[in-house]
Parts: structure tokens; sequence; C-alpha cells
């Protein structure tokens, strides 16, 4: 069994469990019910009501115990299910709808189907290097197993691309927490990306999981942005600290730590500015910030996360390579995945400057940014294919 075989059947595993869990109520309610009117037939009132006591304490506790089986996390997990879903379908319709209609153009497995389904690939923002790579494995694959169907190579397509994606590493999207003190995520990007709407969209998740969250306004250059950060700080019930628009960023910085340290705050999220086109200034400004933060914080930035458009193709990928030229980056922020239907980003950025995905953006509610999931990529993404 393939690896999308077996994440497809793990989602449908979710659904039986949910019927399984249903009818086993139902049974027990059913099973009651017999009993009662049994022991009504043979016993006197008193013992009647008895059994009826009996028969609800049994009731109960089977109930209890099919509760007791149910994961704490799973309504989340099912929520998540439905933004993925939802929020690629997009992509799903453009990219693998494609694919799907070359595997129904060809009878036969030939050099034109390999030719069209490159261009596919490359189409789909997957980024010409890992398709390269892709294609020497398929080409590979259909020799060695002798493989002429196209129908058969749609779960082998899916596997050998994110195969490529996982690549032995470990992959992760847990957030880096720092055990002794405030946590310090650090927020780069280029303007336009949705870096603010981001890091307010996160500190809503932060403070849902009982966190107490500061935002830091350490983009004093763009004109709104310290007035778009608080509006979020209020929508989301957050603390907020700013400076007038032109003031040095890495005082700004300097002021936030303090109070994170004096008011014992466990998350502090800093914006920064975006001028890519200097990349000597902001390179200068980004090492000041990393100063006061190093100076305040031992260890931290414990995250630096860069934001990137879905939707900006390999414009995103080219901004993820000057960022890592002037900046340490732990993990990227993808926002606007649903608005692109070249879902195919997600394996470029991990091929091109091989950095983790750590949240996707599926839409423009607070609830659409999730912590990136391969398999639930994987299923949102390729669920129409099987």
């Amino acid at each position: 069994m393939g690896l999308f075989s077996k994440i497809k059947n793990m989602f449908k595993g979710e659904n039986k469990s949910q019927e399984k869990e249903l009818e086993t109520k139902e049974k027990v309610i059913e099973e009651g019910g017999e009993k009662q009117e049994e022991t009504k037939e043979l016993s006197s009132a008193k013992e009647v009501e008895h059994q009826e006591e009996v028969s609800s304490e049994k009731e109960i506790k089977k109930e209890s115990e099919i509760k007791k089986d149910t994961s704490p996390n799973e309504v989340p997990l099912k929520r998540a299910n439905k933004v993925y879903e939802k929020g690629l379908t997009k992509s799903r319709k453009g990219f693998v709808s494609n694919l799907i209609n070359l595997t129904s153009k060809y009878h036969r497995i030939n050099e034109e189907y390999f030719e069209e389904l490159e261009e596919i690939l490359i189409m789909a923002d997957i980024g010409v290097n890992t398709v390269m790579e892709f294609m020497d494995r398929l080409r590979s694959r259909v020799q060695k197993e002798k493989i002429e169907d196209p129908e058969a190579l749609k779960e082998i397509i899916v596997d050998e691309l994110f195969i490529i994606y996982v690549d032995d590493n470990i992959l992760t999207n847990k957030i880096n927490y720092n055990p002794d003190g405030p946590t310090v995520l650090l927020f780069i990007g280029v303007n336009g990306v949705g870096k603010t709407t981001t890091i307010g969209k996160l500190a809503w998740k932060l403070k849902e999981e009982g966190k107490k969250v500061l935002l830091v306004a350490g983009d004093t250059f763009r004109a709104g942005a310290t007035k778009q950060l608080e509006e979020w700080s209020e929508k989301v019930g957050v603390s907020f600290i700013g400076k007038a628009e032109g003031a040095d960023p890495a005082s700004v910085v300097y002021d936030g730590l303090e109070k994170a340290k004096q008011e014992n705050y466990d998350v502090v999220m800093i914006d920064t500015a975006g001028r890519l086109q200097n990349k000597t200034n902001l390179m200068r400004e980004l090492e000041k910030i990393n100063r006061v933060i190093q100076n305040a914080i031992p260890n931290a930035p414990h995250e630096t996360l860069l934001i990137i458009d879905a939707t900006t193709g390999q414009n995103g990928i080219s901004q993820a390579k000057s960022f890592q030229e002037i900046t340490n980056i732990t993990g990227i922020v993808l926002t606007k995945l649903d608005g692109t239907a070249k879902g195919g980003i997600v394996l470029a950025i991990k091929e091109e400057v091989n950095i983790p995905v750590k949240y996707i953006g599926l839409g423009e509610t607070k609830e659409d940014l999730q912590p990136f999931d391969i398999e639930q990529y994987i299923y949102g993404l390729f669920k129409d294919m099987m």
C-alpha cells in the first residue's frame, strides 16, 4: 500500500470510527430497554425500579467508556481537516485535475506522457530542479516495475512527490519554546505578503492555547504598520507595544522585551520591516535587532519565521533565498495558499531552501491559519485523484 492510500484510509477511518461509536451507543440504549421489559414481566414493581437504576448506571458507564476512547484532540483535528480540504480547493481543481486529465488522455505510458507530466508539474510551481529529480525517479520506477498503464501511476506520482519532500528528514511544525522565560518569535518578509495579519492570527492561536502574548511593532517604516498591528492586538485580545512611525525599530524591540520579562509574558511576537530592495540596510537593521534580542534574552530569537505569499510562486522562492543570505530562518509561513491553483510551491520551498513550512494560510479567518501537516496536505490536495 502506497503512502497516499495509507493517509486516505486513515482519514476515512475517522469517519468509520464516528459511525461505530454511534452504533455502539444505540446498541447500549436498545439493550437497556430490552432488559427493562423482561424485568417488568418477571419482577415486582420494586424490583423493576431497582433494575432500571442498575441498567441506567450501566448505560452511563458504557457511554463514559466510549467517551474515554475519544481523543481530546479529535474535534480540532477534524476542524483542521475541513480547513485543509476547503483551503486547497483551488489547487486541487487546477493542479490535480490536470493530472487526472493526463491519465485519461493516454492509454499507455510513453515519452509524450512524460513530457506533458513534466510541464504540469513545472506549471504547478514545484520548481524545475525538483521536477527533474522527480521525473528521473518516476522513469526509473516505471522501467523497473514495467508499468504501462497511466492509471497505475497516479498513486506512485503522489508517493514520489512526497518522498522527495520528506527526504528522510524529521519534519516538525512545532514552535521552539523557551523553557526559561519568554519565547521570542521574530517575523520577517517583504511588504504585502500578509506578515502583520499572520502575526495577529498566530497570536490568537497562542492565546487560545493559554499563552500570555505580547505583540511588538518593529516595522516603524511602513506607513500604518504599527497601527495595523495594534488593531490586531485589540481584535484578538493580546498586549501590544509600539512607537511613532520612523522610530528606531531596535528601541521598540528593547522596550517590548523589557516589558515581557517584567510582566512574565510567555510569547513575544516581533514584526519587522520588509524592504528587501535594499538588502544592505535591511541586513544591518536585522543584525541590530538580533543583538538587542540576544542581550535581553539568551538564545533568542527562538524562531525566525519568514512569511511568503503562495500566490507569488517562484518569486516567493527568490525572497526566501534572499532573506536566507542575511539572517537565519528557522521556519516558513506560507500565506494565501487558498488563492492559488499552484499548490506545488510547498514542495519547491523544501527543495530550494530546505527550511520547514511551519504554518500555512488557507483563508481569511483566524482559524484558517493552520500548523503545516504533511498528511493533511496530501489528503487535501490529492483526494480527488483516487
